[in-house]
C-alpha cells in the first residue's frame, strides 16, 4: 500500500512537472515575438547569481493613454491591461491601457501587467507597470555589459510576455559577453 502511494506521489509530482515545463515551451513556441527597449540596472544577487534589472521605457505608462482615465492612484498590485504597436524602428511601445481586458487592434499586442510602487509618478503623470519581464538572468560575471540592451519578448495569448533573448548592441546576450571576454 505504502509502494503504491509513493508511487502516486511520484507521478504527480512528475506530471506537475511536466505540465509546467510543457506550458512555457508553448508559450514561447506560439507567442508573438516583439522586441522592448529597456533602460539600464545591473544587481547581483549572492544566492542566484547574476542577472539583469530590465526596465522597459513600456514599464511608465501615461494617464492619458488608459480607458477609462485614471485620475488617481491606482491599488499596489491592481492588473493593467496595455495595447503594444511597433513603430518605424521596430520597437513596440504603448498605445492604449486599460484596468480592464480589452481586444486589441489587429497590429497590436496585448500584455498584462501589475502596478507597481510608485504607482503614479506625477512629475510624469505616469503609471509604473511591471510585467514579470524584468529579471533576465545570466551566466556568472557577465552581469554588467556595455552597450544598449534590447529584449526580444515573446507575447502569448494569455497576454503573460515571457522574455526570449537580450542583445546588447544587437548581438545576442552570450555572444556579447564572450566578446568583451576575449
Amino acid at each position: 500500500m505504502k509502494l503504491k502511494l509513493l508511487i502516486l506521489v511520484l507521478a504527480l509530482q512528475s506530471a506537475w512537472l511536466l505540465g509546467t515545463v510543457a506550458v512555457q515551451e508553448h508559450a514561447l513556441a506560439t507567442g508573438r515575438v516583439i522586441l522592448l527597449e529597456t533602460a539600464r540596472v545591473d544587481p547581483r544577487d549572492l544566492l542566484r547569481g547574476d542577472y539583469l534589472i530590465l526596465n522597459y521605457k513600456i514599464s511608465d505608462v501615461p494617464t492619458n493613454l488608459f480607458s477609462p482615465p485614471v485620475t488617481k492612484d491606482l491599488p499596489h498590485d491592481t492588473e493593467i491591461y496595455v495595447a503594444l504597436a511597433p513603430t518605424t524602428n521596430q520597437f513596440y511601445v504603448v498605445v492604449k491601457a486599460s484596468t480592464n481586458e480589452f481586444v486589441p487592434a489587429t497590429d497590436e499586442v496585448l500584455l498584462k501587467g501589475r502596478s507597481a510602487w510608485p504607482r503614479r509618478n506625477a512629475s510624469t503623470n505616469s503609471i509604473h507597470v511591471e510585467y514579470g519581464l524584468e529579471r533576465y538572468y545570466v551566466a556568472e560575471g557577465t552581469g554588467n555589459p556595455a552597450g544598449k540592451l534590447t529584449a526580444q519578448v515573446v507575447v502569448p495569448a494569455s497576454g503573460r510576455g515571457r522574455v526570449k533573448e537580450v542583445f546588447v548592441d544587437g548581438k545576442p546576450y552570450a555572444e556579447a559577453m564572450k566578446d568583451t571576454v576575449r
